[in-house]
């Protein structure tokens, strides 16, 4: 391809709202371009990198025995009625109606539709297990579309299916689908950790994210670094600090003036966060949830969601709503409380003679006792995990990273097959739900992913896997005799050669051209200049290192072959 040619151009500017130094470098190096909120266009330098990392997707599924198919972005409404996602999920699922009145969804994953395929040609465990995937266009109407590539309403997945007729089935398959992904990500140049995650939407028992490390990343990972111990912050679970018991001693009703936070209450009373109860109010359904959890910990809203049957609008109460409950805020106490669903964290039986509000505006109780003085409707984990807590399976303080979710592996069960009612013959003769399993990686997050971990303060630097081109050929000084002509030599002999090559042929000066080239990010830079022509010298250039050497004119491309194919891995790795 000639750079003179190519549909897009590269910015000098940082746009002003993008934050992530992947969403600054696509659009400065001509890759993508905006349409709107999280809606984008590839242009052909970046529609080339996404081809790259599909085909690197495709080699991996296809050496596991899946089969690539093609599945529809428009879905009929009962089916996801039917596994009642239609009333679960909130606005990010986009619900419409064609001309004949009927509801319809876009497509934000196609479990739905798998598994509607499944009972209609599925009958008998002979035909099982079924590995399927496709590469597809999905739609979720994110409320907070950020980062590029890494948040965004309209994005290309890869999704693959798995069918079995029992837990053993899925059990075997599930370390060759995540061993794949290792596979995926190790090609594309991302380093990832696995952690155990929150199955959120999609249900199901068992579940691991692929986690891209990044300092901007969007999600939070809990690790130990002793016993190797991770999870997303939303599913990771630690050994809550034990309080030591005394005997129970009565309520007193004590005055705390100016004291509505923590810290102001314990630093009154002469005591300390773990010793108080701390009041959290959500609203869902328009209807206040009451949560209390020991002052020293905080609530991690997933698990709350989860314990609740997560959902779809559950958020923080706001001052209105907890004002028409008649709420005290800064004062409310689980003692006494009438008319509300009360949520405790496990932390309220770790303790005793705790402080806890009085549902009076400047007075707290002293010495609350569970479950002497108050119950909940229901107990379970709510904390959220934090640096410092202790590990789950060694006791170790935990270490808390950002990170950005590229993959997800999710054993689902019969949550979908059951609702929809794929079923088969077992062998002697029972009918039975298909078990089943979902993958997904989301394409453009993994190639900004790849931005994220492989930039300088020059602009992209492409592992070659995934490269647009392997190769930047750069023509100087053009208009001196022969230059052109060798520079053209040369990018045809590539192309017969097999090579992918970017020609920079336009009449711009060696600096704009030099620039120009650090910026796309392209693996090796092969320079055509005068001065190297006079002694049949031309300059190759890695960008990982930018280090550069001289060659033979004629070696050019044996130079640089032998350079790439050090570099470049597209076996499947079984």
């Amino acid at each position: 391809m000639r750079l003179s040619h190519n549909f897009g151009r590269t910015l000098r500017e940082v746009p002003a709202d993008a934050e992530m130094v992947s969403h600054q470098l696509l659009l400065r190096a001509g890759m993508i371009r905006q349409m709107g909120a999280g809606i984008y266009s590839y242009l052909p330098l970046g529609w080339r990198v996404m081809k790259k990392i599909e085909q690197i997707m495709r080699e991996e599924m296809d050496a596991i025995g899946c089969q690539d198919m093609m599945m529809p972005v428009v879905h009929p409404a009962e089916l996801w009625q039917a596994t009642h996602r239609w009333y679960d999920i909130g606005q990010a699922l986009v619900r419409l109606k064609d001309r004949g009145e009927r509801d319809l969804v876009l497509a934000m994953t196609h479990e739905e539709i798998v598994v509607d395929l499944l009972k209609r040609e599925v009958n008998s465990y002979r035909q099982l297990p079924i590995l399927v995937y496709h590469i597809q266009t999905k739609f979720r109407d994110e409320p907070r579309s950020r980062g590029g590539l890494v948040r965004v309403r309209e994005f290309t997945m890869k999704d693959a299916y798995s069918a079995h007729a029992d837990w053993d089935g899925i059990d075997a398959f599930y370390p060759q689908m995540y061993q794949a992904y290792v596979n995926i990500f190790r090609r594309a140049g991302v380093k990832t950790a696995v952690v155990e995650a929150d199955s959120g939407i999609m249900g199901g028992s068992v579940s691991h994210e692929f986690m891209s490390l990044s300092e901007q990343g969007e999600d939070t990972l809990i690790t130990c670094e002793k016993c190797g111990y991770s999870a997303n912050a939303q599913a990771a679970k630690f050994v809550t600090k034990e309080l030591s018991k005394e005997a129970e001693k009565p309520i007193e009703k004590i005055a705390t003036p100016n004291c509505k936070t923590i810290e102001q209450v314990a630093n009154f009373v002469g005591t300390t966060p773990e010793h108080t109860l701390k009041a959290v109010f959500y609203a869902t359904g328009g209807e206040v949830v009451f949560v209390v959890i020991r002052g020293d910990l905080e609530v991690n809203e997933t698990k709350l969601s989860n314990a609740l049957g997560a959902p779809p609008d559950l958020h923080v109460a706001g001052e209105d709503e907890l004002a028409l409950a008649g709420i005290v805020a800064g004062y409310a106490s689980p003692v006494g409380l009438r008319g509300f669903q009360v949520v405790a964290d496990e932390s309220v039986q770790m303790g005793s003679n705790l402080v806890a509000g009085a549902n009076d505006t400047g007075y707290h109780l002293l010495n609350v006792n569970y479950p002497r003085d108050f119950r909940a409707d229901i107990v379970t984990d709510l904390a959220l995990a934090r640096a410092g807590d202790a590990c789950v399976k060694c006791g170790a303080a935990l270490t808390v990273n950002r990170g950005i979710e590229v993959g997800h592996l999710f054993k689902l069960g019969t949550k979908y097959s059951a609702a929809i009612g794929a079923s088969f013959l077992d062998k002697d003769g029972t009918s039975k739900p298909v078990i089943m399993g979902s993958y997904g990686i989301g394409v453009g997050r993994l190639m900004a992913s790849v931005i994220e971990q492989h930039h300088d303060d020059k602009g992209i630097i492409w592992p070659v896997n995934v490269a647009p081109y392997a190769i930047h050929l750069v023509s100087l000084g053009t208009d001196k005799p022969g230059v052109l002509q060798k520079a053209d030599a040369l990018y045809e002999d590539l192309q017969v050669k097999g090579y992918e090559v970017l020609y920079d042929d336009r009449d711009e000066s060696a600096g704009v051209k030099f620039n120009d080239a650090d910026l796309i990010g392209i693996p090796y830079r092969l320079t055509v200049g005068p001065k190297g022509l006079k002694e049949g010298k031309v300059e190759i250039t890695r960008r990982q290192t930018r280090v550069a050497r001289s060659v033979d004119l004629h070696k050019a491309a044996a130079s640089v072959s032998e350079s790439v194919l050090e570099e470049r891995s597209f076996a499947p790795q079984r």
